[in-house]
């Protein structure tokens, strides 16, 4: 039996945001499902003027309240930043502006080491403090919500959506997100994984009411001296990763999102290890490409791709 699908695509938290409904859907289902997004977008991310991450961000050294989902959401990045000891951490954006990101002269250098030295003791993600409805971060702190914000928002929309009573449905968040929702009628959605810088097919996925996530340097880089600087920075080292490529499939988007970042900061055996005590508590398969190219994947990753 031949499905059919309607999509659209809109421009939020700097990706492109797709998502596919069956065709008999009214067109206003696509409205009120970009509006939840967008009011994620507008209260939560830190790129957008007085969202209650600005505020947090622009009052460093005090106090400011913000709402419950602020409070949950900081107190689930610092439990995964506990896990990842310290290699995730949303306070990185400092060493991410000294790397030359966000410049507009477009006059960008490797840092000297005193510099990212210096930098490195402004990040850290136990200097967020959580006092009731409160929050406080330490002067020179930035908050970036880039590794998570966007995730967590299709998670809300996904949970709408099934409130709904969709049961058939794909969102592509910018690439590095994207959540299948499936039933009997359609059991999976088939997904291509590309290598990220030889453009060649690795997988196609068979997904089912899952999230597949990827973090990769290949789109967001600064170029210096005909050299590429990926915008996943290490706050232990205070330099990007070398890594190529990490995919992980997971239930919750949010997760996978974090996880992903964390796991990409990882050698190979750190990669195995801190996968391994994940699927201990949760759902998880992925892989790692390092930067020679080689490829390593969890056993059970094989169950979603032919």
């Amino acid at each position: 039996m031949s499905l059919l699908y309607k999509a659209q695509t809109r421009f939020l938290f700097h990706a492109h945001i797709k998502i596919k409904i069956p065709v008999f859907y009214d067109d206003s289902v696509f409205d009120y499902l970009f509006g939840i997004l967008e009011t994620v977008d507008k209260k939560y991310n830190s790129y957008q003027p007085d969202s209650y991450i600005d505020r947090i961000n622009k009052n460093a050294d005090h106090f400011v309240s913000v709402d419950d989902v602020t409070i949950r959401l900081l107190r689930q990045t610092i439990s995964w930043s506990d896990f990842f000891e310290g290699s995730f951490d949303i306070t990185v954006m400092p060493l991410i502006r000294l790397w030359g990101f966000y410049k507009t002269d477009g006059i960008r250098k490797v840092p000297e080491k005193a510099d990212i030295e210096k930098t490195k003791k402004i990040v850290n993600y136990k200097n967020i403090e959580i006092e009731d409805h409160s929050v406080r971060i330490s002067s020179g702190q930035e908050i970036i919500t880039g590794s998570f914000l966007k995730a967590y928002a299709v998670d809300c929309m996904v949970e709408a959506m099934r409130n709904m009573g969709i049961n058939d449905a794909i969102v592509n968040a910018g690439g590095s997100t994207i959540y299948a929702i499936n039933n009997e009628t359609h059991p999976f959605w088939n997904i291509n994984v590309r290598d990220t810088e030889e453009n060649q097919l690795l997988y196609t996925l068979h997904l089912a009411n899952k999230c597949y996530t990827t973090s990769s340097q290949q789109e967001t880089f600064v170029d210096i001296n005909g050299e590429h600087y990926g915008h996943i920075l290490n706050p232990l080292s205070g330099y990007p990763s070398s890594n190529r490529h990490v995919g992980i499939v997971t239930d919750k988007c949010f997760d996978g999102d974090i996880i992903s970042t964390g796991l990409f900061l990882q050698t190979r055996q750190g990669f195995e290890e801190k996968i391994g005590q994940l699927q201990k508590r949760m759902s998880i398969d992925g892989f790692i490409t390092d930067k020679t190219g080689e490829r390593f994947a969890t056993p059970g990753f094989s169950t979603y791709h032919a």
